[in-house]
């Protein structure tokens, strides 16, 4: 009894240490009969000593003989053979012990052959057993000299017989070992050493084992360059110290018994170079246990598992725990007489080892470690490790991939210092440890849970269980896990799986409760409390389905309180600040350190505590983060409430706190401005920077109001010693066309050479003809192919109509001359204007140049004017828009009624200038032919005034609005002009005229006599003006002509007639425009118009130094504001600049250099012309002005939810994002506006010298 298969034998095992050179008997086998000796004979000896060459093709036998079913069976023999070659063909060597009722033991072998043609077959396997099948006799031995391996074989006859293995040679070692094909050696020595040179292989079934079961007190060395197991099983009884460099488990099991003798209780297996386990291999031991190696340890599967009592893993560069397998310290199911680890469970003192461990690695059976994983590089988790107390020591990197699991789950004390206390019916309570555990109830008695304990800021405590340690109903907290110490912190951290220390729930097993359930007399523990996770490391990173707990367990539902939490503290080494400053912590998954359930809210347990190591500064918390933005910490600690306000009184406006890399740790706190368009430190615009640095906004307007009036002033006086006092203002009459100055009387000769001329030119004119259209691109200017009936005696009309073509195709403009100018329309007005009328002058020269030497004169029939080039001459109003040619006779007509005199030509028609707009307004050309022509009737001084009267007054006429404007134009000739030449017998009325139906209008006087017998009559009408009845001669009609083109003849025609062919000539023209009339003109109103209301012409103010004073003084300030505008676009972005400088383009700059030339320029004429330029700059960049509205109420809307964020500013700041940012652009449209109103003056001080031209006073307008 008690006695193990392997414990019986039949005879004893000889001749071990002659294995090499056998030549001993085989043994006889015994008998069932005392009577009958029925056993087999024994096996005998062979031995060959060979030269050279062993055929083998028969048998070489020294086999054991058969015991038939009554007898044992007789062991094999010795077999030696020795030869420079064998062959063995079909030949056969055996030394197997003989068949029988006990099977007989194998023989020995031994074969020293140097060369072989094939491997021989040798048997050396024991015998059947027939009565026993899986018990055959033993394997015998066959050794090979030449490479000194030693081969055990039974040749898959199962057997519990084991060949004895004892002392192993050392001089020489032999080099291999094998043992398969369910061969089974025992080296049953109370010390031995088994050390080859090569491998170690068991194979298929093949056992070893050290020592004797009953006895496990042996100590054992195995040394090998490589240990091979595959399906085979090594036992241990007592001791080993394994030293090999690879160790490869395929299937195989290494079981080691220590016994009770604490001497040799401790195992250790060392391979240098590599560890693996698959399929399901064990290494197992009951006592403790050192895994030493220097490569790699793989646990590659399901069902690979390294466990013992207490477990160290050393000295590999990498160990990797594949799925399902497992590392644990304590085995699970120990047996009573294996040692077992003891827990300090009743001490409150930390255990220096877990804090500071030794630095050797070695299993020291005096601390407190279960499982230690100790000097590994890294550690890759997928399957389980599991212990009361586990430690990772001057480890680098851990990972616990998603199937992986470290745990310590109840596998704490089930006492210990916070266990749970029961009533007297076996209801009990939690397990405290960081917090108390819930209270155990029945009925309305309760029983307190256990107390928390440890420290929270360096926890090392194990869980506290139930306290019942003798029932088996008894539920133990959870255990410890250590990574890491305080000298060598792990460095990196990964979890996706879960590390827990978790205590013991009761009826965590489904098989647990049930029992339960059936046994109603049970006990009703509490849950345990959690036990311990005490991370030393560098960083760590929690995935998303990453656990790290210690929770308490469940208590019984009968009413048992739940455990309370355990404690998880990260003790963070070296934690970087300030610019090297990096999150150690990266946390998606869950951190639980929670109570467990009782049976109701006051069953369970207290929380316990997740605590991280005193942050420095400017870091906070249990991962050491930075500080929120907007508070600093100056002390040490990891409590939020360190982490203070930052003094809002150091916050400028518009600025905001930022993060700083490592936590803001004094004060200042750092700060940014809510945007890159305000600059630091005071978080102002680039505008605001130059406001602040000049005293702030009020002194800023008065610094800058004080300026532009220093330099207006400054600007004024250079003004005028630049343009000289020849133009200051003050009356002086106005100069027209070319009169005559008589103030210079050295060059009267001159003077007279000129007046001959122009007399001898105006006697010789015949008419005037003026040009069709205004000049543009669309409608250029042109002569008409029918020769008027005035010039009709002069000319020959075909070489006149050629004379046309020629003309008119020389005034007509190319397609992209139009285009260019349609460009600029759009991009720019003013250099459209410009364009247009740099095209006009040129068109100008180009006409007068081709009249004056280019073409022959062939159209004339002087042949004076067609030798001389003369009777001919094109010219042009001063705005480009009129031009007419006069016809003169040549000298050698023979024609006493040419030319015609004044009153001759009467109806004549004299057509303005211009068009009524701003840049071209209305005017009278005087010349000296016209001049010439009215002095037949008309004094020339009394012609002068006149046509300054009436120009002045034509300046005020606005197209868009001639119906209003036209009215004072009526008044003043009814008034001033027409009594003043009645004496003179000549009127003058306004018309207008059409070249054709539907096409451009022109306005002009038509000048006639007037009858004696016909008297106007005036009367007042509603308006104040005076109505004139026109005489019959110069009624008005519609123009007609025989052949259907309305005027093409007769309307811009003027000459002389009888007088009794003045009345049919008198419908020829267009309409006299009177009050009654007046309300029928057309219209023409375009998207332009509305800017007449700002830029239009006015009647002269006086005051022109003032004038201009202000208007210099509006230029800079304008320029100030676009500049002071640029800045705050420039705050917003940069595209709203450019935006703003290139919608139009440049249109909002050009404005001041055109205002400085206009105030620069010599001659009024000229500086009248440059500001009405100036004038149209300033209207053009208006558009300029709105884009910087349109960005602006973007840019304020887009920011209008930020801004709301932004405290307050003081309402005197100037700044794009509050309701202030209108201010500088509005500023640029009323200092515009103004500018316009000023210009407008300035224009008119410099055209109309004379104020009396406006004067209401009949008499003092003609004796100025």
């Amino acid at each position: 009894e008690g006695k193990l298969p392997e414990d019986v034998w039949g005879g004893d095992a000889y001749s071990w240490s002659s294995l090499q050179n056998p030549s001993s008997y085989g043994s006889k086998g015994g008998s069932t009969s005392k009577e009958v000796d029925y056993g087999g004979g024994a096996g005998g000896r062979v031995r060959m000593d060979i030269k050279e060459f062993l055929d083998v093709n028969g048998s070489l036998l020294a086999e054991g003989g058969d015991g038939g079913s009554k007898g044992g069976g007789g062991s094999g023999g010795s077999v030696y053979i020795k030869a420079h070659k064998i062959r063995t063909g079909g030949g056969r060597i055996s030394a197997s012990g003989g068949n029988g009722f006990a099977g007989g033991g194998g023989g020995r072998v031994a074969v020293d052959v140097f060369s072989r043609h094939d491997e021989p077959t040798i048997y050396v396997h024991g015998g059947i057993s027939r009565g026993c099948s899986k018990n055959a006799g033993a394997a015998g031995t066959l050794y090979d000299a030449v490479p000194r391996s030693l081969n055990v074989n039974n040749y898959n006859l199962s057997t519990d017989t084991e060949t004895l293995l004892l002392e192993f040679p050392y001089q020489p070692l032999w080099t291999n070992v094998y043992i398969r094909n369910c061969a089974r050696a025992s080296v049953p020595l109370l010390w031995s050493r088994v050390q080859v040179q090569g491998q170690i292989s068991l194979l298929c079934g093949g056992v070893l084992s050290f020592g004797l079961a009953h006895y496990a007190t042996s100590e054992f060395e195995l040394l090998a360059e490589e240990l091979l197991m595959s399906d085979s099983i090594i036992k241990v009884y007592g001791a080993l110290r394994m030293t090999v460099k690879i160790f490869l488990m395929w299937n195989s099991k290494m079981l080691i018994d220590g016994g009770e003798d604490s001497t040799v209780a401790t195992s250790w297996l060392e391979a240098s170079n590599l560890v693996v386990l698959k399929e399901s291999s064990v290494i197992q031991s009951n006592a403790n246990l050192g895994v030493h190696g220097q490569g790699l340890l793989n646990l590659s599967g399901s069902g690979d598992k390294i466990q013992a009592q207490r477990l160290v893993l050393s000295l590999f560069y990498s160990i990797h725990v594949g799925p399902g397998s497992v590392l644990r310290g304590p085995l699970e199911d120990a047996s009573s007489y294996a040692i077992t680890p003891k827990l300090y469970c009743e001490l409150q003192d930390c255990p220096i080892e877990l804090l500071h461990p030794p630095e050797d690695c070695n299993v020291n059976s005096s601390l407190s470690f279960t499982l230690q994983i100790c000097r590994v590089e890294d550690i890759t988790v997928e399957g389980l490790i599991k212990g009361s107390v586990v430690h990772f020591h001057r480890a680098r990197t851990i990972s616990v991939q998603s199937s992986g699991i470290i745990s310590a789950s109840g596998m704490g004390c089930i006492g210990g210092v916070g266990k749970g206390n029961f009533l007297d019916n076996g209801i009990g309570s939690g397990g405290g440890h960081g917090g108390k555990g819930g209270l155990g109830c029945y009925n309305s008695s309760c029983v307190g849970g256990g107390n928390s304990y440890g420290n929270s800021k360096l926890p090392c405590e194990l869980g506290s269980g139930s306290g019942n340690e003798s029932s088996a109903d008894s539920i133990a907290g959870g255990g410890i896990i250590v990574m890491g110490s305080v000298e060598h912190p792990l460095s990196s951290l990964s979890v996706e799986g879960s590390v827990r220390a978790d205590g013991e729930g009761f009826a965590e097993t489904v098989w647990q409760y049930r029992n339960f359930l059936s046994n109603v007399s049970s006990i009703a523990p509490g849950g345990g409390s959690g036990g311990t996770v005490l991370l030393f490391l560098h960083t760590m990173t929690l995935g998303e389905s990453a656990i790290l707990s210690s929770v308490g367990g469940y208590g019984s539902p009968k009413g048992g309180g739940g455990g309370g939490g355990g404690r998880i503290h990260f003790h963070w080494s070296n934690i970087p600040t300030g610019d090297v400053y990096q999150p150690i912590a990266r946390v998606k998954g869950s951190i639980y350190a929670r109570g467990g359930l009782g049976r109701d809210e006051s069953g369970s347990g207290e929380n316990g505590t997740v605590t991280g190591k005193a942050c420095p500064k400017g870091l906070y918390g249990t991962f050491c983060v930075e500080c929120p933005v907007g508070t600093y910490k100056n002390v040490s600690g990891s409590d939020s409430s360190l982490c203070q306000p930052c003094p809002s009184w150091e916050l400028p406006h518009r600025a905001i706190y930022i993060a700083v890399r490592g936590g803001i740790a004094e004060t200042p706190c750092p700060y940014k401005c809510i945007s890159d368009r305000y600059h630091m430190p005071n978080c102002y615009t680039a505008l605001e920077e130059l406001i602040y640095t000049f005293g702030g906004p009020w002194l800023f307007c008065l610094l800058l109001v004080g300026l532009l009036i220093l330099l207006a002033l400054v600007l004024s006086v250079a003004r005028m010693k630049f343009v000289g006092v020849d133009e200051l203002p003050g009356p002086a009459p106005t100069q027209h066309g070319s009169q005559i100055d008589h103030s210079f009387p050295f060059l009267e000769s001159l003077n007279e050479v000129l007046e001959t001329n122009r007399v001898e030119e105006s006697q010789s004119h015949v008419h005037r003809m003026y040009f069709m259209g205004p000049n543009t691109f669309s409608e250029p200017w042109h002569l008409p192919h029918t020769p008027p009936e005035e010039i009709k005696e002069i000319v020959y009309e075909g070489a006149y109509n050629m004379f046309v073509d020629e003309i008119n195709a020389i005034a007509a403009y190319q397609w992209w001359e139009g285009a260019i100018y349609t460009i600029l329309s759009i991009l720019a007005y003013p250099l459209a204007w410009s364009w247009q009328q740099w095209r006009r002058r040129m068109r100008l020269q180009r006409l007068r140049e081709f009249v004056r030497s280019e073409y022959d004169h062939a159209c004339l029939r002087s042949c004076r004017s067609r030798a001389l080039y003369e009777g001919l001459k094109v010219s042009a109003t001063s705005d480009l828009m009129l031009a007419y040619m006069d016809f003169f006779l040549g000298g050698d007509e023979k024609r006493t009624d040419l030319p015609p005199r004044l009153p001759q030509r009467f109806p004549m028609v004299i057509i303005y200038g211009g068009d009524g707009s701003y840049m071209a307004p209305f005017s009278l050309q005087n010349d000296n032919i016209l001049t010439s022509l009215m002095s037949q009737l008309v004094p020339p001084t009394t012609w002068y005034r006149l046509v300054a009267g009436l120009n002045a007054q034509l300046r005020l006429v606005r197209r868009g609005q001639l119906r209003v404007t036209f009215r004072p134009v009526l008044r003043w000739l009814e008034t001033h002009a027409n009594p003043a030449l009645r004496i003179y017998g000549v009127f003058i009325g306004l018309a207008w005229f059409q070249a054709a139906p539907n096409s451009y209008h022109q306005y002009g006087l038509l000048v006639s006599s007037v009858e004696e017998e016909s008297e106007p009559v005036s009367s007042g009408n509603t308006d104040g003006g005076v109505q004139t009845a026109l005489l019959p001669s110069v009624r008005t009609t519609y123009m007609q002509n025989q052949s259907g083109h309305l005027g093409e003849d007769v309307l811009l025609t003027q000459g002389h007639e009888s007088s009794d062919g003045f009345a049919r000539r008198r419908r020829s023209y267009g309409r006299l425009i009177d009050t009654n009339n007046l309300q029928m003109l057309e219209e023409k109103r375009d998207m332009f118009y509305l800017l007449s209301f700002i830029v239009h012409n006015t009647k002269p103010v006086g005051h022109q130094d003032l004038v201009g004073l202000v208007i210099s003084m509006l230029l800079l300030g304008d320029f100030s504001l676009v500049l002071l505008t640029f800045l705050l676009l420039y705050s917003i972005s940069l595209l709203d600049v450019f935006l703003v400088l290139f919608i139009l383009p440049l249109g909002v700059l050009l404005p001041f250099p055109a205002g400085i030339n206009a105030l620069f320029s010599h001659g009024p004429r000229r500086s009248a012309g440059l500001a009405r330029f100036y004038a149209l700059w300033n209207i053009t960049s208006l558009v300029n002005v709105g884009v910087a509205f349109l960005c602006g109420y973007i840019h304020y809307k887009s920011q209008s939810s930020s801004s709301k964020q932004i405290p307050n500013l003081q309402p005197w700041n100037i700044n794009m994002d509050e309701s202030e940012w209108w201010i500088f652009p509005a500023g640029l449209v009323l200092c515009k506006l103004f500018q316009s109103q000023l210009i407008n003056w300035h224009v008119a001080n410099l055209e109309i010298q004379d104020r009396s031209l406006y004067s209401n006073d009949f008499d003092l307008f003609w004796q100025s």
